[in-house]
């Protein structure tokens, strides 16, 4: 006997259609989830394939370009390269001033211990007040900016009052580390990295100061037509900050592999981060709106923008 005719009709028809993509079986075109990621909890989400899994049902392919920096990947969105990524505060606020149609699909839980002002170990300068007068670097318009804005407020100094030194994160080590600066403002990995192998002091961390949350994003035609695949995104996100934030030596290990750092260094950021998700709401919203409007009264946005614009709809 033919080994086929040991298999009965109905084992053939489960076969086949388990073999036929849900897409094709009901005469749909096939959909995809273009991701762009940065070095991070998305890196963690490509290397499980669990989103994949969860989407082949849906007959969605999923596809993963990696990028430096947020506004690299903002413009991907612009362009219509990629329908969904992880950011900072700062870049979706030029992108949408820039009319880019991103739309904010979750948060991050706030991290104010993930971004400090340091100073050398050696400095005379031992609190904030101190700083007046002095050279501090940070990155232009990024999230440490508004937080440098907001902690010189808090301790009674103004903007005007310190010297700006706009370096990004590779060169403002580099005068960090010869002196040329009194402080610099920045983030983790690069703060773990400065304390630990440039003996930085930490003078202040955002706590108290700022929220510092990061994004989740996707423009709003992919998320008019695409609902379920954006649902199933975030909770797959939501799962890999639950499991960074319970298994943290594993999380360290693999981030320092993905970042090709010191894992002694990257460990010193994983256990002071706060890990999880959180749906977008009104009142995160307005977070980023504080910063909006203090990036125009800094004169770096053209123009005033309303955050709101870049809600998906029923934001609570």
């Amino acid at each position: 006997m033919h080994p086929l005719n040991s298999i009965s009709r109905r084992q053939l028809l489960a076969a086949a259609a388990l073999a036929v993509p849900a897409f094709q079986a009901f005469g749909q075109a096939p959909r995809t989830l273009r991701i762009g990621n940065q070095k991070g909890v998305l890196s963690f989400l490509k290397a499980r394939g669990t989103l994949e899994k969860r989407l082949a049902p849906l007959g969605v392919n999923v596809t993963w370009t990696e990028f430096n920096a947020g506004p690299v990947q903002l413009e991907a969105l612009n362009v219509g390269a990629i329908d969904f990524g992880d950011v900072g505060e700062a870049p979706p606020i030029f992108a949408q001033a820039a009319g880019a149609p991103l739309v904010y699909a979750a948060a991050t839980v706030p991290r104010p211990t993930s971004e400090a002002l340091i100073v050398p170990k050696g400095s005379a300068i031992q609190k904030v007040s101190d700083l007046k007068g002095k050279k501090i670097a940070y990155n232009k318009g990024s999230n440490v900016q508004f937080f440098l804005a907001k902690l010189l407020e808090k301790n009674g100094l103004a903007y005007s009052d310190v010297q700006h030194a706009h370096l990004p994160p590779a060169d403002a080590r580099a005068a960090f580390a010869q002196g040329s600066v009194d402080a610099w403002v920045i983030w983790d990995p690069f703060l773990a990295s400065a304390q630990k192998t440039l003996d930085a002091r930490l003078l202040a961390d955002a706590t108290g100061v700022v929220n510092n949350r990061g994004y989740y994003f996707t423009s709003r035609s992919y998320a008019d037509k695409n609902a379920d695949i954006l649902r199933i995104a975030v909770e797959e996100v939501g799962a890999i900050e639950k499991w960074a934030g319970s298994q943290r030596a594993d999380a360290a290990t693999e981030y320092a592999a993905v970042l090709g750092l010191e894992r002694s260094v990257v460990e010193v950021a994983v256990n002071r981060t706060a890990y999880g998700t959180v749906p977008i709401t009104k009142a995160i919203l307005a977070e980023q709106q504080q910063i909006a409007d203090t990036f125009f009264e800094l004169k770096l946005l053209p123009k005033k923008i309303n955050i709101l614009d870049a809600a998906l709809a029923g934001a609570a």
